[in-house]
């Protein structure tokens, strides 16, 4: 018989940084008030139950996700899938705690191959003793393929329940392998209820009221920008202050440096936002276009990207009903290219504002595509004669040029004459919408097609 091996003494202290959490323990609402002196808020405001989190509800909620994973003791390995200070550590460490489970957290920012095959193998020498491990990777998605694969056997096999934490979109950012094996849970950024809650346990913990007014006390919620860490943060700076009388929302400004915008040109919210700016126009609303021009604009984002987006949709979406937007785009983008930020910006907000609010038909995109279609299905017919150039006595003598008739010697200056390959049905591509300019091409072409019908039934007579 050999001995039964024991796992190695737990401290308050795990691999690399991280902890383990004895899960067995009871603890106050909010944990370490007996170091309040020392400890930043955001740490002694830190919920030590699933109950305490704020603005998961979807996720820790009586109905929530986690809440009947965990009732039915199938914790399952997880992405957790949100922006900063919106509870995913928290929720790691409180995740490892409800399931009874020993807690290591890991980042890929700081750890390598050989940290995880440490952690692996201290994982594996509990799972014998008869200990589960939760390993918690904050910014998971930093880590390379070869590194994201070596989670696969351990997540498989059951040697540890994997909780990942990013920010991007693991669509983009994680191997599909790991992605199938793992269940992804989307946190939402505080919203403004989330936020107060907060500010009211800041109050309670710290037993003082925040000097602020309640225009000043909601533009603190706006500046967190759904994100509690930092929102605590400025809590902290603000109650550092002696200030004689409550501070209004132009005084608090002052005092607080702005949150950067969340805004990655070449990631996620790059491609957010674009679609927003996008469909805002599409939907004829020219102030929220505005507002995601603006949006890209505080982000860092080259005005020349947005032009060239807003010169594509001239074409795709307002096309023929509007039928200047198309040069007003080219000129909105030369205005640019010759002022430069900040004035050139204006003539592109001018050309957002055309765009949300001129007539929308993309007739012009849906025919492009069908005439593709049709080119492609009817290879290399040739034009019929009567529209060829015959310039030499060969080409006149097998009938090129034969029979064309000159629309302009025309009483309507239109023949009606068959533009299309001899063998091939006439098409209908473009459907104009009759809204905006296109009310008139709609009244032309009906027109036209009335002729036509009446001189191919004549045709058909003679």
């Amino acid at each position: 018989m050999t001995a039964r091996r024991e796992p190695p003494p737990e401290s308050g202290n795990d691999l690399f940084g991280g902890s383990v959490t004895d899960t067995t323990g009871s603890g106050s609402p909010h944990a370490g008030r007996g170091h309040a002196s020392t400890q930043p808020l955001a740490d002694r405001l830190r919920p030590t139950t699933l109950d305490d989190v704020v603005g998961q509800q979807q996720l820790l909620g009586p109905a929530g996700a986690l809440t009947l994973m965990l009732e039915r003791g199938t914790l399952a390995s997880l992405i957790l899938w949100g922006g900063p200070g919106v509870g995913k550590t928290t929720i790691a460490r409180l995740l490892a705690k409800a399931a009874n489970l020993r807690f290591v957290q890991l980042s890929a920012v700081f750890s390598g191959v050989a940290d995880l095959k440490k952690a692996f193998d201290e994982a594996r020498r509990f799972a014998e003793a008869g200990r589960g491990t939760l390993l918690f990777v904050d910014e998971i998605h930093r880590f390379n393929r070869a590194q994201q694969d070596g989670f696969l056997p351990v997540v498989e096999n059951g040697t540890i329940v994997l909780v990942g934490a990013t920010t991007e979109n693991p669509s983009f950012a994680l191997n599909s392998a790991l992605l199938s094996r793992c269940q992804v849970m989307v946190l939402r950024r505080l919203d403004d209820p989330a936020l107060e809650a907060l500010l009211v346990r800041a109050e309670e913990e710290t037993q003082r009221t925040l000097p602020l007014t309640e225009s000043a006390r909601a533009t603190l919620r706006a500046m967190a920008d759904g994100d509690g860490r930092y929102l605590l943060n400025m809590v902290e700076q603000i109650l550092s202050l002696k200030t004689e009388k409550p501070l209004d929302p132009q005084e608090l400004a002052r005092i607080l440096a702005k949150r950067a915008v969340l805004y990655d040109k070449d990631r996620e919210e790059h491609y957010n936002l674009i679609s927003a700016l996008h469909k805002s126009l599409r939907g004829s609303d020219p102030d929220a276009a505005l507002y995601w021009y603006a949006r890209m604009l505080e982000g860092g984002e080259d005005p020349r990207y947005i032009a060239r987006r807003l010169t594509r949709f001239a074409a795709e979406d307002v096309g023929m009903a509007d039928p200047s937007a198309l040069p007003l785009a080219i000129a909105a983008w030369e205005t640019y290219e010759r002022l430069g930020s900040p004035e050139g910006e204006l003539a592109l907000a001018q050309l957002v504002v055309h765009l949300g609010t001129a007539p929308k038909s993309n007739a012009v995109y849906k025919a492009y595509g069908a005439a593709r279609q049709a080119a492609k299905a009817t290879g290399s017919l040739m034009p019929p004669a009567h529209i060829l150039n015959a310039p030499t006595r060969l080409m006149k003598e097998i009938g090129y040029g034969d029979g064309y008739q000159y629309d302009h010697d025309t009483e309507e200056s239109f023949s009606g004459q068959n533009y299309f390959p001899d063998g091939m049905k006439r098409q209908n591509f473009y459907n104009p919408k009759g809204l905006g300019f296109e009310r008139e091409v709609r009244r032309r072409l009906d027109t036209w097609a009335g002729i036509r019908a009446s001189r191919a039934e004549d045709g058909k007579q003679s």
